[in-house]
């Protein structure tokens, strides 16, 4: 029995956080190794972290802003339907990434797991900060290209953090959920990669929320994609406020399902030696 997981007061709230802040220099490390390893061998390395939203934002522009003409709204251009398309796949790629990644993230780690004192919890949140680094970097190559387009940026971007720190308890609640499944469930992974698939489909990402019939539209925000992607666009594109009320109870009930997950992981790793 690991001996470092007891000392987690699992019926505390903020355990999930109390582990992150604990383990603060070890997740950086394992964050950073994730990024570069990916990277390693490849002629232009870290760049690519760069160039790849980038290619992809040049392609979306190219296809539905220069061969479908497709608009986001009777008011705006076609450009901006690569903005709106980029700014939710960057939300969804986020998800994407740790969710698929998740599955076998123990079984790709066995080592870790036969060392008593290493804090297997830390594997989450290192996944979740190199998916935040992507993001970030893909904001940055959304934020210029807006910048250029537009002649303009709002003000509002600087929200943007508020509106990812609300997302990332979820994210890495269903790192924790996932990884654990994983271990017992080795055919979770393709079921995974479905989910992902359908999530990012019924969350208005490739078409507006207007869309949908008004007495089916609430049922969009069943997805957890649906409140960030809104919000991220309300702050990145659109230059308004999100809606504060939504935004907040996404928080609380993003930071109930971490804790949960958190509690789960805890007392199934027991089992993980055994199995592996």
């Amino acid at each position: 029995m690991d001996v470092r997981m007891e000392r987690y007061r699992l019926w505390d709230p903020l355990s999930p956080y109390r582990a992150l802040r604990k383990h603060w220099a070890l997740v950086l490390q394992l964050a950073k190794r994730d990024v570069v390893g990916r990277y390693r061998g490849s002629f232009v390395g870290l760049l690519w972290s760069f160039f790849n939203p980038l290619l992809m934002l040049g392609v979306y522009t190219f296809v539905f802003a220069g061969i479908f003409k497709s608009r986001w709204g009777s008011e705006s251009s076609h450009l901006d339907f690569a903005i709106m398309l980029f700014a939710g796949l960057n939300i969804n790629s986020m998800l994407s990434e740790c969710a698929n990644r998740a599955p076998s993230l123990i079984i790709e780690n066995t080592n870790f797991v036969k060392r008593v004192v290493f804090p297997l919890e830390t594997l989450a949140w290192s996944v979740v900060g190199s998916a935040l680094f992507h993001l970030f970097v893909s904001t940055i190559v959304l934020l210029a290209f807006t910048g250029v387009t537009r002649h303009t940026l709002p003000w509002t971007i600087v929200l943007f953090p508020v509106v990812v720190l609300a997302f990332v308890p979820f994210v890495v609640g269903l790192v924790w959920l996932l990884s654990s499944l994983g271990v017992f469930l080795r055919d979770l992974k393709q079921a995974v990669g479905i989910l992902t698939s359908l999530l990012m489909f019924l969350a208005p990402i490739f078409y507006p929320r207007t869309l949908i019939p008004a007495p089916y539209r609430p049922l969009l925000y069943i997805n957890p994609l649906t409140e960030i992607v809104e919000a991220s666009r309300d702050v990145l594109v659109w230059g308004r406020l999100p809606d504060w009320t939504m935004l907040g109870w996404y928080a609380v009930l993003s930071a109930g399902f971490a804790w949960l997950s958190f509690a789960w992981f805890q007392r199934t790793r027991r089992g993980f030696a055994d199995v592996l």
